[in-house]
């Protein structure tokens, strides 16, 4: 297992600047790899990863410990925790990224100039990425078999609170790595707790590192936007809505509206809102909002939707701006489809937005004037993740604008280059 680092200071920015400078060393080689050797080391991960399933749970356990005894929210540890079936799940995410096409070298568009020249537009590899994240240690796996796919050497820095998890986990990449003959730095987990390793990747590592990755709560995030001298993909807090449209089926509102809430509430993907057309109140309004109480979810609603449904707290403005990531969901009667989009185009982080509806002038209303990385018609918003977009897994998901927006997998992992050929022509 890793060996963890518990100084600071002198030794953390060292320490840091030796990982920039391997990464940086493996980027190379890695670039040029074969497909069949990162097939291979994928493969090998996953067996590894499926053989030390043991060696994970038992160091997955000294985190959880921990976490009960700091205190952490249910929320926090649900993310925390993995359990046998957590484990295969990460060993098949990574045989279906090895199973994915491998994007180097693609070529995107080509076309031909008047003059005969032939120009390519060719995907490559991103360099070297920076992913901090806390409390996921299957962001480990996740992260460092993607990057891998697409060419690029990366450096994990985890939670102090999943650092045990994530090191047993970056042990079976890294054998996947060996067993391949792939340079072992080009998957790397910052070994200490020391924050000033954070610190030191947001400047960049002495230009050793080329995008940074934040994977975490709203501080996080804020600090790595802030602070970064070297490119980010945002990964905002996932403030996600849910409509239900008059036109909506109730049996399908509800079934929908229950797991798209309570299917997992700590994951970036679960609903926050529920906005339901005040034109279906007295119908679909209460079955929905007792569904969701039997399930155990707290309502907190507006004026008007405490008046037909009691069993709910009164909501306040902070309702409509909060990631709750717990059974706890903020529920508001809107005019129609357009006071469903006013109200998301107000509140939203613009993450993931869903709609039920059977109405096709609604939906396409919702599609083309909220302007959110994922919109979904007539499914739940758990559905925001690269897995399910068969994309074999995820870094995250972007809500910014620029290079990557939605799950980052393997191709918004890459950059690209143009190759020009000629037969002999000068420019006049």
């Amino acid at each position: 297992m890793l060996k963890l680092h518990e100084k600071s200071g002198d030794d953390t920015v060292a320490l840091m600047a030796d990982i920039g400078r391997r990464a940086r060393a493996a980027a190379r080689p890695l670039a040029i790899a074969t497909t069949a050797a990162k097939n291979a080391a994928l493969a090998a991960m996953a067996e590894a990863i499926v053989a030390r399933k043991q060696d994970i749970l038992d160091a997955n356990a000294i985190d959880v410990l921990n976490g009960e005894q700091s205190g952490l929210s249910a929320s926090f540890m649900d993310r925390l925790k993995l359990d046998p079936a957590r484990i295969r799940a990460m060993a098949d995410g990574i045989r279906e990224i090895a199973g994915l096409k491998d994007p180097i070298g693609d070529i995107i568009a080509a076309w031909e100039r008047p003059n005969g020249l032939h120009i390519e537009r060719v995907r490559t590899p991103l360099g070297v990425v920076g992913v901090i994240y806390e409390s996921r240690p299957n962001v480990t796996a996740d992260a460092g078999a993607l990057c891998l796919k697409a060419g690029n050497p990366v450096i994990l820095r985890g939670g102090s609170d999943s650092l045990n998890s994530s090191s047993a986990i970056h042990a079976c990449l890294v054998e996947g790595l060996k067993a391949a003959g792939l340079p072992e730095d080009a998957i790397q987990l910052v070994p200490t707790t020391d924050r000033a390793a954070v610190g030191e990747m947001l400047k960049g590592l002495g230009g050793n590192l080329d995008v940074i990755i934040p994977r975490g709560g709203k501080s996080l995030v804020g600090r790595v936007q802030s602070e970064a001298r070297v490119p980010v993909f945002a990964h905002l807090e996932g403030i996600c809505h849910l409509y239900i449209d008059r036109s909506a089926e109730l049996d399908m509102a509800v079934r929908i509206a229950v797991n798209a809430k309570m299917r997992r509430t700590g994951v970036c993907g679960a609903a926050e809102t529920l906005l339901v057309d005040r034109a279906i109140a007295t119908i679909h309004l209460v079955p929905i909002l007792d569904a969701l109480r039997a399930a155990g979810c707290e309502i907190h609603a507006d004026a008007e939707v405490l008046k037909v449904f009691f069993d709910a707290k009164p909501a306040t403005d902070a309702d409509w701006v909060t990631e709750y990531l717990d059974a706890i969901i903020a529920v508001k009667l809107v005019d129609g489809i357009g006071g469903a989009i006013d109200h998301i185009e107000t509140f939203s982080s613009h993450h993931t937005e869903a709609i039920v509806a059977e109405d096709s002038t609604a939906v396409e209303r919702f599609f083309n004037e909220i302007d959110s990385a994922i919109l979904l018609h007539n499914a739940s918003t758990q559905f925001a993740d690269g897995g399910e977009f068969g994309m074999g897994a995820e870094i995250g998901i972007a809500t910014g604008k620029m290079h990557a927006r939605g799950p980052v997998g393997v191709e918004q992992l890459t950059s690209f280059k143009y190759r020009v050929r000629g037969s002999g022509q000068v420019r006049p």
